[in-house]
């Protein structure tokens, strides 16, 4: 072992730079790998973060939108009916469209998504700041972290949405009232108001005002035991005519372009791992061809094999972990100047498994170079046979 790693780094030592320039390049694939992973979590975190922190067990929709919140209409009436089955807690309507935030002097400042809540019933996000909503039809306004950062609102401010009416834009002042950690819906920051407000401001709402009770999407449910979701599911689902309950994962999941997404980006990183194992394999494979006179004078005097293999493993090990350790530090450093209404979000987790990934493949991809080692004949790599 001992010998074995006093070669490998004996090695690097003598051409540092040669192996320095093969580190970097390392390093700017473990970069992109890293974006890969983080957009991929920013993009899927923010087409599903607000249904995947609902405060709710079952998200009830009608039963023809085929779990498109876009597609569905839930009737006041249907709402009541969901609120008497045995086992529900609460239930709260959920109303979901679009606005842009604007500026005093109609200057567009974010899209975002605009969600209408019942306040104090599922779907009311809680607050990391100020206080939740108090009546139905006020112009109050929840917004999420992200838009707090990026119009720079506190509480009590007045935040400007505007929404097309028609054939013409309204501008609508709200009062921020409660800030609340992020809750995207749509990779859209969200703002969160009462739903009476929500039917007025939505795109074509209710010429003159929202109605005492509107219509909306979806139906956020908490039952009584959170453990008999399955059961509960098709109690509602029997119990109420044309709708349907699905727990909060199958929810997000369904969300339009979500796993085609998610599929998209997990195939542009698994190319890119395999991208990275053929780098790494080819350049240690040139290595091994420029070296092996010197591999034949090793086993000429007496170094066995497994010796010089775990040489050019540990070789490879080294300046794959230098590489990785410079480009999550590059990537680290790029991830702390990006504005925050960019969906790119770096996961402990996920970056960790990517780390581990591109090492794995690069000592797979050195599996080939030090089988070259392996078949060295010290005479004929010292000239001396045929």
């Amino acid at each position: 072992m001992s010998t074995a790693i006093h070669l490998a780094i004996k090695e690097i030592w003598r051409n540092r730079g040669r192996f320095l320039l093969f580190s970097l390049v390392v390093a700017l694939i473990t970069l992109l790998i890293l974006f890969i992973a983080a957009l991929g979590e920013g993009l899927g975190s923010g087409n599903r973060e607000y249904l995947e922190k609902l405060n709710a067990d079952l998200i009830v929709y009608q039963d023809t939108s085929r779990l498109q919140i876009a597609g569905s209409r839930v009737g006041c009436e249907k709402r009541g009916n969901i609120r008497n089955v045995d086992g529900v807690r609460e239930v709260g309507p959920i109303g979901f469209s679009s606005a842009t935030v604007v500026s005093s002097d109609g200057t567009e400042i974010m899209d975002i998504s605009l969600i209408g809540v019942e306040p104090g019933k599922p779907g009311e996000p809680p607050v990391e700041t100020g206080t939740g909503l108090v009546r139905k039809g006020t112009n109050e306004a929840i917004i999420d972290r992200t838009v707090a950062l990026v119009t720079q609102q506190q509480i009590g401010d007045t935040i400007i949405l505007r929404s097309p009416q028609g054939n013409e834009y309204e501008y609508y002042e709200m009062t921020v009232v409660g800030i609340s950690d992020s809750r995207k819906y749509g990779i859209r920051p969200s703002v969160f108001v009462p739903i009476v407000t929500w039917d007025q401001i939505r795109p074509n709402g209710t010429p003159g005002g929202g109605a005492q009770d509107p219509t909306c999407n979806v139906v956020a449910v908490q039952l009584e035991d959170p453990t008999q979701i399955e059961a509960m599911r098709q109690r509602i689902a029997t119990q109420i005519d044309r709708v349907e309950a699905v727990d909060r994962q199958t929810a997000y999941e369904n969300t339009p372009g979500y796993s085609e997404q998610q599929s998209t980006l997990n195939t542009q990183n698994g190319f890119a791992l395999l991208i990275g194992m053929l780098v790494i394999g080819g350049f240690f494979q040139i290595q091994t061809l420029q070296k092996v006179p010197q591999i034949g004078m090793l086993k000429a005097i007496g170094t066995p094999n497994p010796v010089v293999a775990l040489a050019a493993m540990i070789q490879i090990f080294v300046v794959t972990v230098i590489g990785v350790l410079i480009g999550a530090a590059a990537t680290f450093g790029i991830a702390l100047v990006f504005p925050p209404n960019i969906p790119i979000v770096f996961e402990l987790g996920s970056g960790a498994m990517a780390v581990g990934s591109i090492i794995l493949m690069g000592l797979f991809g050195g599996l080939v170079s030090i089988r070259q080692s392996l078949r060295v004949e010290p005479l004929i790599a010292l000239g001396l046979g045929s």
